[in-house]
């Protein structure tokens, strides 16, 4: 499937509308949940970031692939705007970003998700062999605010429970 008329993809990064990707990231995702912008902003410097633009040139999608553009890549923050899902714009845009000639060849590509496997398995993906061997750090509640004002005016609250100041 290709895109539907009317919408594009670009991975340059000065289309980009970083308010609607923050805002989509750390709002509505289940993923991202307030995530800082600066956080969001290093993301795309660091990635091939790819913008799903609708012929008005708003920006109606996204997603960010990490790679080393020989062996491996990671597929992250793909999403479409909820106003515009179910029109086949998901399907098109993943088969563009697969199609991207910096991501051919390569040996492993990998992604998350709690709710589209049928989706990915679409394009190969599937349970890695030996699942056993992958491994990973997760840093759960990473984004909200690094501390709390506690109950009293020599503790505060760390994400990972309260340290006396004294």
């Amino acid at each position: 499937m290709t895109l539907p008329s009317g919408f594009a993809v670009s991975t340059d990064p000065q289309k980009i509308d970083i308010d609607y990707v923050h805002h989509y990231l750390s709002t509505l995702s289940y993923w991202a949940q307030g995530i800082p912008r600066d956080v969001v902003v290093r993301s795309i410097e660091n990635s091939i970031a790819f913008g799903l633009y609708a012929e008005t040139g708003a920006q109606v999608g996204f997603a960010r692939v990490i790679t080393d553009k020989a062996t491996f890549a990671w597929l992250a923050d793909v999403f479409v705007d909820p106003g515009m899902q179910g029109k086949g714009l998901g399907k098109g845009f993943l088969q563009t970003i697969f199609a991207h000639p910096d991501l051919q060849g390569l040996r492993r590509f990998m992604l998350v998700t709690a709710d589209a496997h049928s989706l990915y398995s679409q394009y190969g993906f599937g349970t890695p062999p030996n699942p056993e061997r992958l491994m990973a750090i997760v840093r759960s509640n990473l984004y909200p605010a690094p501390y709390r004002p506690a109950t009293n005016r020599h503790t505060f609250q760390l994400l990972n429970g309260p340290i006396p100041l004294s």
